[in-house]
């Protein structure tokens, strides 16, 4: 009876909730399924959003505080439940104002983001042909492009080791998802041993997905992050930018920092790095040495990952058409007398005397050597009535082995990846070009853009390393 007056007391006077029971009725109200769950990374799409409600269900102010309180609000006096009905309703109609705010938001991101998978879809069926006159690119072709167009948006303008713009963050990673989700769905078929109750061993066809992107697609989504991690670790950086032609007075141009300028003169429009006039620290320099490692491995890994996508796609007719008619009208007499007259064909030695000059005449160099490699690899296999150059050296004798055109064309290939690895920056040749152009793979498609767009990527990083230890030698 005691305790009751005391609380009859607290009634008359306003009673005030307590924080355990403000706790309880934070509690007890139930969240928003969707907004726990979506992020800037993550991308909402009906398939996911149809299995949850949007909604929470109704508050009942009334039901909450009556369990947020060691009584029974029926056996209080009639001040006490006056004033609990008017905090109960105050705090009823906050919380579904802020509730309807949140879910407004939500409704409208979420139909952003249905009305940009409406477009990516239309232009995946139209082929990119917005007349719908059928005249579009297949799917594979459709998927390649948009993979290249998305990271020309997010990394085109990112000329510079510094941390990605969040927004272009959360577009990379959601756009990608989107478009690699497709890969999900490519599978094969494969046997599976099962036992019956009885003990029977019966085989059983199950689906998996395909092992090429079984294997490279976790390895080019991990290379990905890696990059991106990259970036993000030069924050906090002792170096800085200044585009040319508009250096701050703060960047101490000296003379030699000039030579840096006249070296990007092909390059105008890349931004010029500067470093403080005593240096980088030796931290900075252990920093940038480990980074450009890194870059350089995963460098390394997307080239090989796109070289072997690319040497799977079917070779199109079209380019088997437009080979010349002999490999040594391709290569010309000098290159053809050299690799035909030495017993001991050396790759490097002939690089080494053709004195290559530009990027330009090393692809040129590229295209011809593959093309006089083809030529050859065609008539041996027309020779042996064999339509797989593999085949044919797996089933050739040791005489066979000596044949002109398998001589030439092995050397031609040993010259063509010789030439690569010189140049490793060099871009694709005519046949690549062609293959992917006239690929129907949907899951090759995706792989060779995704890779090539990460080797690209890795590729920049390391040459934006390289230019800031340039400056850092030249300056100091």
């Amino acid at each position: 009876m005691e305790n009751l007056s005391n609380s009859d007391k607290n009634y008359d006077l306003g009673y005030q909730l307590s924080p355990s029971s403000l706790d309880q009725i934070d509690q007890s109200i139930p969240e928003t399924p969707g907004y726990s769950t979506f992020s800037g990374g993550s991308f909402v799409y009906g398939r996911t959003y149809s299995g949850i409600s949007a909604f929470s269900d109704p508050v009942d102010g009334h039901s909450c505080f009556s369990e947020a309180s060691p009584f029974h609000w029926a056996t209080t006096t009639r001040s006490g439940v006056h004033n609990q009905a008017v905090l109960s309703r105050i705090g009823t109609k906050q919380l579904e104002n802020n509730t309807d705010e949140k879910q407004l938001d939500y409704l409208e991101s979420l139909e952003l983001e249905l009305e940009t998978m409406k477009e990516r879809f239309a232009k995946l069926l139209l082929g990119e042909d917005m007349s719908g006159s059928g005249k579009g690119v297949c799917t594979a072709v459709t998927i390649s492009n948009a993979i290249t167009n998305l990271y020309a948006t997010v990394f085109g303008q990112n000329l510079r080791l510094e941390p990605l713009n969040p927004e272009k963050k959360a577009l990379w990673k959601r756009e990608m998802n989107c478009l690699l989700s497709v890969c999900d769905y490519i599978v094969e078929f494969t046997t599976k041993s099962q036992n019956l109750r009885n003990g029977t061993a019966i085989d059983v066809m199950e689906s998996r997905q395909r092992s090429d992107i079984y294997i490279n697609l976790p390895a080019l989504r991990k290379l990905d992050a890696m990059l991106i991690e990259i970036l993000d670790s030069f924050e906090d950086r002792e170096f800085w930018y200044a585009e040319e032609g508009n250096l701050s007075s703060n960047s101490s141009r000296t003379g030699s920092f000039r030579r840096v300028v006249k070296r990007n003169d092909e390059k105008w429009w890349v931004p010029v790095p500067c470093v403080p006039q005593s240096g980088l620290s030796e931290k900075a320099r252990k920093h940038l040495r480990h980074k450009r490692d890194c870059a350089n491995q995963i460098h390394k890994a997307a080239m090989a990952i796109n070289s072997g996508v690319l040497a799977e796609m079917e070779i199109p007719d079209s380019y088997i058409e437009s080979l010349p008619k002999s490999g040594r009208d391709s290569i010309g007499d000098l290159i053809y007398r050299f690799m035909h007259a030495t017993e001991k064909f050396s790759p490097e030695y002939l690089l080494d005397c053709l004195n290559i000059a530009s990027e330009h005449e090393a692809l040129e160099l590229a295209d011809r050597v593959e093309a006089s490699m083809y030529t050859w690899r065609h008539k041996a296999c027309i020779k042996h009535s064999k339509s797989s150059w593999g085949m044919v050296k797996e089933l050739m004798s040791d005489d066979e082995r000596s044949d002109k055109n398998h001589v030439m064309a092995e050397r031609a290939e040993s010259l063509l990846l010789a030439l690569k690895q010189r140049y490793p920056e060099l871009s694709q040749t005519t046949l690549d070009t062609c293959k992917i152009q006239h690929n129907r793979d949907v899951g090759q498609a995706t792989l060779e853009s995704y890779s090539r767009v990460v080797e690209c990527l890795a590729f920049n990083i390391v040459a934006w390393i390289e230019d800031v230890f340039f400056v850092d030698t030249t300056n100091t």
